[in-house]
């Protein structure tokens, strides 16, 4: 893109940009004209535009801004656009509501970046003149927010939602419960959230921590999400990662007796869920309640890192393993997964679980690939629809470089900047029946090392720019290009008092060492 016009520097990259002579103004007498189905798209450009550009913006039959929905534009799919701006009026057009979405964020990236943070009201508001088409690589673009380890204001979330719309991600995949955190309050197990929310330190720190939401506040937040075209996914670990919730209710346990705390400890810990009737008709239950709050298609369970060792030593467990027929205790997780699966596609939803192999879950589950880009091939082989999550790629809980003043992080070698964009989700050699079943790729932030908002936006950005731009621009990105383009979307990033890793000639560099220590 010309130095000259920093403005056309996007991120995400479009599929096809055409500068154009001249630029467009907005002023206060610049009304919107939406037509029919195009007005929650007007609705969220005077929302975003409003508090900070001071213009109105508001509806007219005669406004130069007009947006429509156009169903002839069927190639565009349900997230693409076409945006003109002329001299004398701006059109964006799509086939579906998101592609107005999307094309909105577009013209937020266009304008000055104070358009982004407002304290500049009475300055030029202008857009280059351009034509841009524009279409997602992949449907599936995520960011995993761990807020069971660490938990974060509702306020917060909103802001991590708004920062990824800008970014065209669609998918926030919240990690709501865990061995060290319960943060969802079920009506019908009040003692998930007023025992599993708290626990009295953090690996040895000392400092209690706390928090849970209310479903009112998560109902917002998937309001506000939804508003923006961004899908709000919940996780419920299953059958491991379940220590706060046996702490709550130890009849839910292997060992009914034995009273747990909620861990204070990093890591995989080695309780996990019984295997008796109590224990589904508690799962069924919360699973209920979290569908009546979260309206995703995708309802996420976990199901990784389950020591067997309980299961193997109790006897209740042998006999249930005995009685459905199975080889041994070791495998009732593939038989428990599979009964919550079913129960969740009985509901209309798509249960959805990290895999350790690629092979291990059954075939109706959506499967997050994380320990090895091999596994994701093994999963699509087996029918299954595939989200891929490579640690060494989209972990961002790991250290961007092995600098000395890094703060403290994952352990296991960096993650940098160019090993996020260089991502493939799909290989080339890859057959296109297993290719198509690929629906994308997110980054993880797990929160073990990871405590204030900050230091979440400084592991995240600018790595989620470069997660964003492979994902919806797949092979069309090049290093060279998005760092030249990242150059000048930093001042958007700055605007917005993104608290990212600044840019510097290590961060950009095109080398990593190291081998990594498998997460978790």
């Amino acid at each position: 893109m010309p130095a000259s016009r920093p403005e056309l520097s996007l991120v995400p990259l479009p599929r096809k940009i055409s500068p154009r002579p001249g630029r467009f103004t907005l002023g206060q007498d610049t009304s919107v004209r939406a037509l029919p189905g195009a007005e929650a798209a007007a609705d969220l450009l005077r929302a975003l535009l409003g508090p900070t550009t001071g213009l109105p913006l508001p509806p007219s039959a005669e406004g130069r801004v007009v947006l429509a929905l156009d169903p002839q534009l069927g190639g565009l799919g349900d997230e693409g656009y076409g945006l003109t701006v002329g001299p004398e009026a701006l059109l964006l057009r799509a086939a579906r509501p998101d592609g107005l979405l999307r094309g909105v964020q577009t013209i937020r990236q266009l304008l000055p970046p104070e358009a982004l943070s407002g304290g500049a009201r009475g300055m030029s508001w202008e857009l280059p003149c351009v034509e841009i088409s524009d279409v997602p690589q992949y449907p599936w673009r995520g960011a995993m927010l761990d807020v069971a380890r660490h938990f974060q204001p509702v306020s917060y979330l909103r802001r991590y939602v708004d920062l990824m719309a800008l970014h065209k991600l669609n998918v926030l995949h919240l990690h709501l419960t865990d061995d060290q955190g319960w943060r969802m309050p079920v009506d019908a197990f009040p003692r998930l959230t007023s025992v599993g929310g708290h626990r009295a330190q953090s690996l040895s720190d000392g400092v209690p921590h706390t928090g849970t939401y209310t479903k009112a506040e998560l109902r917002d937040l998937v309001r506000h999400a939804r508003e923006r075209g961004v899908t709000v996914v919940p996780e419920i670990e299953m059958p491991g990662h379940v220590r706060a919730a046996l702490a709550a209710y130890p009849s839910l346990g292997n060992h009914p007796e034995r009273r747990l705390d909620v861990w204070t400890r990093w890591g995989v810990c080695d309780t996990v869920l019984g295997v008796h009737d109590e224990v589904f008709d508690f799962c069924r239950t919360v699973l209920e309640e979290v569908m009546d709050v979260f309206p995703s298609p995708y309802i996420h369970i976990g199901g990784e890192e389950c020591p067997t060792g309980e299961w193997e030593n109790s006897p209740a467990a042998r006999e249930r393993a005995a009685a459905e027929g199975l080889s041994g205790p070791g495998e009732l997780h593939g038989w428990f997964m599979g009964r919550i699966g079913s129960f969740l596609v009985e509901h209309g939803r798509r249960p959805t679980g990290w895999a350790e192999s690629g092979s291990e879950l059954p075939p109706e589950f959506t499967v997050m690939t994380w320990r090895d880009p091999g596994h994701a091939l093994t999963a699509a082989r087996r029918g299954h629809q595939v989200v891929t999550a490579h640690h060494r790629a989209t972990y961002l809980d790991y250290a961007q470089s092995t600098d000395p003043d890094e703060p403290p992080a994952q352990q296991g070698a960096p993650v940098p900047l160019h090993a996020v964009h260089a991502n493939e989700p799909v290989p080339q050699d890859w057959e296109a029946e297993e290719a198509s079943r690929v629906l994308g790729t997110q980054a993880q932030l797990w929160t073990e090392y990871v405590t204030t908002p900050e230091r979440i936006e400084y592991l995240a950005y600018p790595r989620l720019c470069a997660l964003a731009d492979r994902a919806w621009s797949g092979g069309r990105g090049d290093w060279a290009g998005f760092v030249e383009r990242l150059r000048d979307h930093t001042a958007r990033l700055d605007a917005l008092g993104v608290r990212y890793r600044p840019l510097t000639t290590r961060s950009l560099a095109t080398a990593s060492t190291g081998t990594a220590h498998p997460p978790r």
